[in-house]
């Protein structure tokens, strides 16, 4: 199957809240919950989930937003069409939330997967139906000042038979996808060539705060800060993590961007432009 989608209009404090994605040891979805809040501006936004979430849910979640783009349909707060009057339902919305538009999309769970450089296999669409309940599973709660807004992170309905998928996206995803609030362009063709999780992480956190033809130094702490955002303990812990890191940026410069170690453990990042055949 093809892929035509060339970019993800991302909300900023998805991309940017520390641990909200992390890299997981092996069992650590059954013992560790989520509880991650970040500030943007003078807004707090906290994630909050039985489960933490890592490289594969936010590689689903930007394609399911990169779908959102050209295929995403307003979700106003009383629809009366039966899927997305239940998708409505579970997003939950409540308090000022409950009068925000949040946004419908729908296809198949194949143009999904392919969008993000995985196969329509049996294991990834197992793995799909998984991300999707974690997600769906995670509550967010803006506040400004006195005003609480509070959601759920995404709510979905899908089809096993048909392979058909429907997913609500909150409001804080529906409006940077709609350009009603600043957004991260997340490039999708980078996304499909990127192989390890490291450098997935690490794509999505400097793509949430550097744009597009812009440069930005970062140290390889930070950078390691944003895959593991526990303490590595031990000396050894934090070295091999360093190495992975590196790894990960010579992912992250195959695609385009500019990398350079000027000082020891400090990168300075050049993001490629936005071309003109890729609006």
């Amino acid at each position: 199957m093809g892929t035509e989608l060339t970019h993800a209009r991302h909300d900023r404090s998805h991309c940017l809240a520390p641990g909200l994605f992390r890299s997981l040891k092996k069992g650590a979805r059954k013992k560790e919950k989520l509880d991650v809040s970040y500030c943007l501006g003078k807004e707090q936004v906290r994630f909050v989930g039985f489960e933490p979430l890592g490289a594969d849910d936010l590689r689903l979640l930007q394609g399911i937003v990169a779908l959102a783009g050209p295929a995403g349909v307003t979700l106003s707060p009383s629809p009366s069409a039966e899927v997305p009057k239940e998708l409505r339902q579970l997003l939950e919305t409540k308090q000022k939330a409950e009068q925000m538009d949040a946004l419908m999309v729908s296809g198949k769970v194949g143009r999904l997967l392919a969008e993000t450089g995985m196969s329509d296999g049996g294991k990834n669409i197992e793995g799909l139906k998984a991300s999707l309940v974690r997600l769906s599973n995670v509550s967010v709660i803006a506040s400004r000042g006195d005003q609480v807004a509070s959601f759920r992170l995404l709510s979905f309905g899908f089809d096993g038979g048909t392979g058909q998928l429907h997913v609500g996206l909150n409001p804080r995803l529906a409006a940077a996808v709609v350009g009603n609030r600043p957004y991260a362009r997340i490039d999708m063709r980078e996304v499909r060539s990127l192989k390890s999780d490291v450098a997935r992480l690490i794509h999505q956190r400097l793509c949430g705060f550097l744009d597009p033809g812009k440069s930005q130094r970062v140290g390889v702490g930070a950078l390691s800060g944003y895959v593991w955002p526990d303490d590595a303990g031990r000396e050894a812990t934090m070295n091999q993590r360093r190495h992975r890191v590196r790894k990960a940026l010579r992912e992250i410069a195959g695609c385009g961007w500019g990398v350079t170690e000027y000082a020891s453990g400090k990168f300075s990042f050049s993001r490629p432009p936005v071309s003109a055949a890729a609006p």
